[in-house]
């Protein structure tokens, strides 16, 4: 056998770890503000604030809007997934346990990304209670409301991300059910269970909050977070001789942040809620 055969695996277990976590990874990645290639262990993120225009007297000086400018900082950190794959089992299985390990790994940072946002979600300030139902027709177009009232910008980047119980309920919703499929523009949405409703595209994921039967759910603008990246997802695989197996080590460098609470709506749902 060959003495380079561990370069050759080396190399291409690297390549079909960026390419899954591309394809098939983080939800909610390409829907927030996206910083990559910080240096350091903090990003900061800009906000500004509104502007308001006036009026100028004949040979006056223009009226000067006075932007207030604020910055919110995001801290990074370094996240693994790592995983053993004996040389021997390569012989013995039927399957490709490479690109098992493969898709666990870029999976499990993929789900990692995820988390972050979503404890960043958690803390919004705008919450609509639970109230015994689940996610009805009203709910949605309350929150709908509160971001119109907070000027937040309907400009097709808006999100949605709800549970599996709340999605069954959103498709008994007729305006929700006859709209459209998300289109070309989200390729990364292709193949998912997505929609567009009131400007709004709508996902599904199964790690919202869930605390006494509640399940938390968001409506948000995308420069309402952000995301910052060190390093982009990573794999490496080392021999290791104590175990007679390549040890297949996945890293990503990342943080979220809250920029501005107005742009994020919670939406406290029963869980239980019967489907009528």
């Amino acid at each position: 056998m060959s003495t380079t055969i561990d370069q050759s695996f080396v190399s291409e277990y690297a390549s079909k770890v960026k390419q899954t976590y591309q394809q098939r990874g983080s939800k909610l990645r390409n829907t927030v503000r996206l910083q990559t290639g910080v240096e350091g262990s903090k990003c900061v993120f800009q906000k500004i604030g509104k502007g308001t225009a006036g009026k100028k007297t004949r040979h006056g000086n223009v009226p000067l809007m006075n932007l207030n400018h604020s910055s919110v900082s995001c801290t990074l950190s370094d996240w693994y997934a790592a995983e053993y794959v004996d040389k021997l089992d390569e012989l013995k299985e039927k399957h490709d346990e490479k690109q098992v390990a493969t898709d666990a790994g870029a999976w499990a940072l993929g789900r990692k990304i995820d988390e972050l946002l979503i404890d960043q979600l958690g803390s919004a300030e705008n919450v609509i209670a639970e109230d015994a139902s689940g996610l009805s027709k009203d709910k949605v177009l309350k929150a709908f409301g509160t971001l119109n009232a907070n000027d937040v910008a309907d400009d097709g980047h808006r999100f949605a991300v709800v549970g599996p119980h709340q999605w069954n309920e959103l498709l008994n919703i007729q305006e929700f059910k006859s709209s459209d499929y998300v289109g070309p523009e989200y390729s990364w949405l292709q193949g998912t269970e997505s929609r567009t409703w009131l400007g709004i595209t709508w996902m599904f994921h199964t790690g919202l909050p869930l605390v006494d039967g509640a399940r938390s759910c968001y409506i948000y603008h995308r420069n309402a977070l952000g995301l910052a990246e060190g390093q982009d997802v990573k794999a490496f695989v080392d021999w290791v001789p104590e175990k007679a197996a390549h040890l297949v080590d996945h890293m990503l460098s990342a943080g979220a942040c809250l920029i501005d609470p107005d742009g994020v709506i919670e939406i406290k749902c029963d869980d239980d809620a019967v489907i009528v």
